[in-house]
């Protein structure tokens, strides 16, 4: 494992992130219970690996709690990225304020998560999910007043535009406050659309991009493409795979099984596991990127660690980014490019969660909010 400057900041991170949203069985049978959670998270750090990612809400916050014992013995190893924004736990989503990017629920998410995890800090605290309803400058400080309480030490921001962040960076300079160091974005061979304005907002601000869904939920293993399914164990797309289900996701998902059937050819030339070049693309990207990637078993993780073992060439990094043009469009094109289809909705890598339930609960209705100027065009039946 070699490590990375995570972006304008001197912090060292592991070049792979281990992404712990399956570290808990609050969400069933896509998660991991504590004897392997721990396992996953052995083999990772034993490959060199310190860079680990949860949130308040992974797993009804059982991803938080587990971490917070895992890492005691050396908890100073550890670069520990955590998010609020969401509701947290078994939270039944009627406060108003027990939810959302301003100051109130960031004080009050950060301490439940300093709680759980049982430390003093949190390495970098993410920003989960735009609102659409804070100001800029209400998250700035709230942010910086929190870096300097020694409570976080780096902030970053996971699914804003990057207009926005641009902004935010120019205004934190301005002022003296902490910048966001790292966005947290959906990239993956199967989801493409941030290039176009993510790479060059990186390259430029020197903003680390790390990898949400570097696996496209599953979907860049290839086992989808293999026409039969293992039934003992949970296969998360497979209802947006059957046309039969008349699933939200299956046309964005046939168009990633296409993709996928040439990536396939790529990586039988190559003789390695798809799982693997997709991990090793993100990887060996101009702008530095790193893959968080989510494992349930102890043998998934030590295929998906293979992306170690090899480094792809010029021309076989050609050849991918070919074989997955088609990512580079939107999965809802009525919204946009990535973030706006996760804004909006959701993503064809999280079939099951609605996004702005998660944000909202059961508020967003109740909110008048006269700073959402351009209203959302996705609007679910309501009871």
């Amino acid at each position: 494992m070699k490590y990375k400057l995570l972006g304008r900041s001197g912090l060292r991170v592991s070049e792979l992130c281990l992404g712990c949203g399956t570290f808990g069985t609050n969400w069933g049978p896509i998660g991991s219970d504590p004897e392997e959670s721990r396992r996953i998270l052995d083999l990772f750090v034993e490959a060199g690996g310190n860079f680990i990612d949860t949130s308040n809400r992974y797993q009804e916050s059982q991803s938080e709690q587990l971490l917070g014992e895992f890492i005691q013995a050396d908890r100073d190893w550890y670069v520990v990225a955590s998010k609020y924004s969401l509701f947290g736990g078994f939270n039944p989503g009627k406060d108003p304020n027990g939810c959302g990017n301003h100051r109130k629920n960031l004080v009050r998410s950060v301490e439940g998560s300093l709680k759980r995890l049982k430390t003093d800090y949190i390495d970098l605290l993410w920003i989960h999910i735009w609102d659409y309803t804070t100001p800029i400058d209400e998250i700035l400080r709230g942010l910086d007043d929190l870096v300097r309480q020694g409570k976080i030490l780096y902030v970053g921001a996971s699914n804003f535009p990057a207009w926005w962040l641009a902004r935010a960076n120019t205004i934190a300079d301005f002022q003296g406050w902490s910048p966001f160091i790292a966005t947290q974005l959906e990239y993956s061979l199967t989801e493409r659309s941030c290039e176009p304005e993510f790479l060059p907002m990186a390259a430029e601000l020197d903003i680390a991009l790390v990898a949400w869904s570097a696996l496209g939920g599953g979907m860049v293993t290839g086992k989808y493409n293999r026409g039969s399914l293992d039934p003992s164990q949970p296969h998360r797309l497979v209802d947006h795979v059957d046309p039969s289900k008349n699933a939200f996701w299956h046309t964005m998902t046939k168009r990633n099984l296409a993709i996928m059937a040439d990536v396939i050819k790529i990586a039988d030339a190559i003789g390695r596991p798809p799982v693997q070049l997709a991990l090793r693309w993100l990887m060996q990207q101009q702008v530095p990127t790193i893959p968080v990637f989510s494992a349930r078993t102890a043998a998934q993780m030590k295929e998906d660690l293979g992306c170690l073992e090899f480094t792809l060439s010029p021309s076989e990094m050609v050849a991918l980014e070919e074989a997955t043009r088609p990512a580079l469009a939107s999965v809802m094109p009525e919204v946009g490019a990535y973030p706006y289809p996760m804004l909006e909705y959701g993503s064809p890598a999280l079939p099951g969660f609605y996004s702005r339930a998660l944000l909202f609960g059961n508020v967003e209705y109740q909110i008048k909010n006269h700073r959402r100027r351009f209203p959302y065009k996705f609007h679910p039946p309501r009871a």
